[in-house]
């Protein structure tokens, strides 16, 4: 009947989409209209592919897929900006300070 049957697994897959072209274009958007900017970035998991965070000097931020942990550096690279792992540093606090400016007036954002 197998109703209780095990699946297999077959090591850590992602479910999420891969990464694309629109998605650097967005991060190339990001770093030619803020200021400030600096990438953080987040490794693969379970659920999602490798992403890049960009934050502003303001806090802003914005997050998309790339292919990996090279194609990371290398964008940030080409961008002129420093890029992070995040694991090793953690996000910075200007980042949750406008998460919290978001979250109390929304009608600003």
């Amino acid at each position: 009947m197998g109703l209780f049957r095990r699946r297999k697994r077959t090591g850590a897959v992602s479910r999420d989409r891969v990464a694309n072209r629109a998605d650097l274009e967005h991060l190339e958007n990001f770093v030619r209209t803020r200021r400030g900017v600096e990438a953080y970035l987040e490794p693969r998991t379970t659920v999602t592919e490798t992403t890049v965070m960009l934050i502003a000097d303001d806090g802003e931020w914005t997050r998309r897929r790339v292919s990996g942990p090279e194609e990371a550096r290398r964008f940030a690279h080409q961008q002129g900006i420093p890029i992070y792992d995040v694991r090793l540093m953690g996000y910075p606090q200007r980042m949750r300070d406008y998460n919290e400016r978001r979250k109390r007036r929304p009608e600003l954002f």
